[in-house]
């Protein structure tokens, strides 16, 4: 690598440790028992965001849930004693918030993913995962802090915290990974 590409990655993991801090991975423990439980879990999130969230949502369905991707013909209707887990990155997307409306409305539990604990979307939720970083809300201007483009920050530490809670589900399930393993489709 030459050294401009050096600095730039020292700088991208520098700007990933906020995003890991303990405070930031204490909120997978009350994450984790909630989808646990839940009978069904549907996730959704528009643009890259929703593509961690599908990402997210396979890997709940190697571990054995019932997980679904808003959306997919095949997802069943929501109702109570089902989890909506959303991300909202910059704090407010008018399909995530009138998808919480559904899913309250029908009784499920709403959790949102956010950079932007204090959005609209946030204020629905009953459970919210606060990802401290830059998204597409605040990536010009004096707001802006990241070598990334536009929410690529907050993206990247969604998939990261996403496998970090995989393997505390991993663990609360007493799932084996050659379990999660047989899952995997060989449609491939």
């Amino acid at each position: 690598m030459s050294g401009a590409s050096d600095t730039l990655c020292d700088r991208l993991l520098e700007e990933l440790r906020p995003g890991l801090a303990p405070s930031v991975l204490a909120q997978i423990a009350p994450l984790t028992e909630v989808l646990a439980k839940a009978r069904r879990i549907a996730c959704f999130g528009v643009g890259r965001e929703g593509l961690m969230m599908k990402a997210l949502t396979m890997r709940l369905f190697h571990l054995g849930l019932e997980a679904h991707v808003v959306g997919d013909m095949t997802t069943p209707p929501i109702a109570t004693g089902d989890v909506l887990f959303v991300s909202a990155g910059p704090g407010d997307f008018g399909t995530v918030a009138a998808l919480c409306n559904v899913a309250r409305a029908a009784g499920a539990q709403v959790i949102c993913i956010t950079a932007t604990r204090d959005g609209p979307v946030p204020a629905m939720a009953d459970l919210i995962v606060h990802l401290p970083a830059q998204t597409m809300a605040s990536d010009q201007g004096p707001a802006a802090s990241s070598v990334l483009p536009m929410g690529s920050l907050y993206e990247v530490l969604m998939v990261l915290f996403f496998e970090l809670l995989v393997l505390d589900l991993r663990g609360r399930l007493s799932i084996a990974p050659e379990a999660m393993r047989a899952r995997h489709t060989n449609l491939e």
